[in-house]
């Protein structure tokens, strides 16, 4: 799988911008808050439609202007596609695919695969569990359209049940119809809850090894999914919470309260592990996504690195070039530092300066 090119239009701080790009390895330098950071967004948004940040589509389209575009072109399986967005103020936003309107989101994810790695990511091991569910639902949404399809089902009736819990208190005839979402909700919960379980195991067998190496086989680590409740036991804990629910408004057991946790030799890493021991962990996590794609779909997806090596030290810099030299990988940072130049190989530089990218002959492209 290689990107070729993105193209925006009135994008964030873009207002005209197009970019080809190398099948290795791609640098994206400058200063702070110039726009390196939008053009990885730019990419996610096109592989999964959503902003890595969690961005609203209002908040990516360039300050006064209505709507933004970005059209991105990705070989996969020797075919091109192109990949089109078009994103609104006020009205959702429009995707096609090789020129062709698409009536669900949803019909986008696998087409491009990605692994993004910023340096908030080195901090989802000791971060809340949102963090980690968030890295579950995306990596599973970008391989298995089954799991996109119950999650968003899955959301749509939680969201439903949490509406109708807070209209209860003030229409009381309402209370009989809980008994239907709770159904609605467990039948979905089960799909969910196998496809987590399977995908935790698939990353031990992965991650374990990663670890181990870059632990120097000093530690094994391994991630064990906990699910808020057992899908054989849904139904009956919905039923026990459901005063607490309207009390709250809100439903309190099911997958959305579901955590994953890493154990270094039975420690749990997150209450008692060291910072080292968090950030190595992160960082096979994020290695071990790579393989697993591959493993998944048999392709190779593109990695975005957004400003990580400055957060990692020496010994875990080297590690991750070392791994990541058959990827196309496009990395952003504020300098070309002696380590990059002179321990990896680069095959394209770009320069990033208040929302305009130059790059040169020598490193393959054109200014």
């Amino acid at each position: 799988m290689i990107l070729k090119s993105v193209e925006l239009r009135d994008f964030r701080n873009y207002e005209s911008l197009h970019m080809e790009f190398d099948a290795g390895t791609n640098i994206l330098y400058g200063d702070n808050a110039q726009g390196k950071t939008n053009v990885l967004e730019s990419v996610y948004v096109s592989g999964t439609t959503k902003s890595h940040k969690g961005s609203r589509d209002r908040e990516m389209i360039r300050f006064g202007c209505e709507e933004a575009h970005i059209r991105t072109i990705v070989e996969k399986g020797g075919l091109d596609y192109q990949i089109d967005l078009h994103l609104k103020k006020n009205r959702s936003k429009g995707i096609a695919i090789n020129r062709v309107p698409i009536r669900k989101a949803s019909e986008l994810f696998g087409i491009l695969n990605l692994v993004f790695f910023s340096p908030e990511d080195l901090n989802i091991i000791k971060n809340g569990p949102s963090e980690r569910r968030r890295f579950l639902d995306l990596e599973l949404c970008q391989l298995d359209k089954v799991y996109l399809h119950q999650l968003a089902k899955y959301n749509k009736i939680l969201n439903q049940r949490n509406r109708l819990l807070k209209d209860i208190p003030y229409r009381r005839e309402l209370f009989d119809t809980l008994a239907v979402w709770d159904a609605q909700l467990v039948e979905c919960a089960g799909s969910i809850i196998e496809a987590r379980a399977r995908f935790v195991e698939q990353l031990n067998g992965i991650v374990c090894k990663i670890h181990k190496n870059i632990s120097g086989n000093r530690e094994e680590l391994e991630a064990r999914y906990e699910p808020d409740t057992p899908p054989e036991l849904l139904e009956e804990k919905l039923a026990k919470s459901r005063e607490r629910d309207l009390k709250t408004g809100q439903t309190t057991v099911g997958p959305h309260r579901d955590d994953l946790s890493f154990f270094i030799h039975g420690v749990d890493i997150r209450r008692f592990g060291s910072q080292g021991q968090q950030r190595t962990s992160a960082l096979s996590l994020k290695l071990s996504e790579i393989e697993l794609v591959k493993k998944s779909i048999h392709e190779t997806p593109i990695l975005l690195l957004d400003d990580v090596l400055s957060e990692l030290d020496s010994n875990r810099q080297n590690f991750l070039l070392n791994n990541i030299h058959d990827i196309q990988t496009v990395i952003t940072c504020t300098g070309l530092d002696e380590f990059v130049k002179n321990r990896f190989q680069i095959n394209k530089i770009f320069h990033v300066r208040d929302g305009h990218v130059s790059w040169n002959e020598e490193s393959g492209g054109k200014k």
